[in-house]
């Protein structure tokens, strides 16, 4: 999972706090939110820092800060920090979903759809706790519940893969496949042919069992410099070789999906079905 840093934007500023925030902590926030994106712990941490000691109730900074000790691992940190972040503004919907974010990596999913749920109660177009609460629902199995929610993500962040993948996702396992072709094909005219839609695309060739186009349309996704989306790519180029016949070449496209990404399901999927071809002859 990937977390967000908070960067304030001047629509925030006169809602995060009663009286107006320093420049200063304004612009070692923006500042400590980049360094954190990038991965640069150290300097986030020196920069949301001071932050914070230019604007003590400065409730993203604090929000930041939580997030910074959740990618650390320090989840007694983080804990009391965002809930503090939450204590100086409930209003905002940051600190609901952050702590969304730290029940999820302790395993809490059920706390943290709460949490999630409570950030679109404060606002309802906040599309990281939508997206997020999508996912939940999705990954219990919950998945016309999953629908109306990356539905709704359509609507509110119509611009960005997450919702038109995860609304297309849903309506497959709903049974809906013509439905899920529909959403894929919107989603193509709206954003064009980004890598995670030609996945999907790739996914409906193999369920018309058309191997060759499939694998022309992911054979260039191996290339991503995305770890994980290579590895999906790999995977199903591993099926698309499978459906064809080409069983070494499968393999071998397995074995690369998991050397992106060890534990990738479709790429033990595809191996399974090698070993068990192997013990049937």
């Amino acid at each position: 999972m990937r977390l967000v840093p908070l960067v304030l934007s001047g629509l925030l500023i006169g809602c995060a706090t009663p009286a107006p925030l320093p420049a200063k902590a304004i612009e070692m926030n923006r500042l400590g939110a980049a360094a954190l994106a990038s991965g640069d712990l150290q300097t986030a941490e020196a920069r949301i820092a001071i932050a914070i000691e230019y604007g003590p109730k400065f409730t993203e900074a604090w929000v930041n800060l939580g997030l910074l000790e959740l990618a650390r691992g320090e989840m007694a940190k983080a804990k009391k920090d965002l809930g503090h972040a939450r204590s100086l503004n409930p209003d905002l919907p940051a600190p609901h979903h952050a702590l969304g974010l730290l029940e999820e990596r302790m395993g809490r999913p059920k706390k943290a759809e709460a949490d999630y749920r409570a950030a679109l109660a404060v606002d309802p177009g906040f599309a990281p706790a939508r997206a997020n609460l999508g996912r939940l629902l999705f990954d219990s199995q919950r998945y016309e519940d999953a629908r109306e929610q990356f539905l709704r993500l359509t609507e509110v962040r119509p611009s960005t893969p997450s919702g038109w993948l995860g609304l297309a996702e849903s309506l497959l396992r709903l049974g809906r496949e013509r439905d899920s072709d529909a959403v894929v094909a919107h989603a193509r005219a709206t954003l064009g042919d980004t890598p995670e839609l030609l996945l999907l695309v790739a996914r409906q060739l193999l369920r018309r069992s058309a191997f060759d186009e499939a694998e022309a349309v992911l054979a260039p996704l191996t290339r991503e410099t995305d770890h994980l989306r290579r590895a999906e790519a790999w995977a199903w180029l591993g099926v698309a070789r499978l459906g064809e016949g080409k069983l070494t070449a499968a393999a071998t496209a397995a074995e690369e999906s998991l050397t992106a990404s060890p534990g990738e399901p479709v790429a033990l999927y595809v191996l399974e079905r090698l070993s068990a071809g192997e013990r049937t002859r």
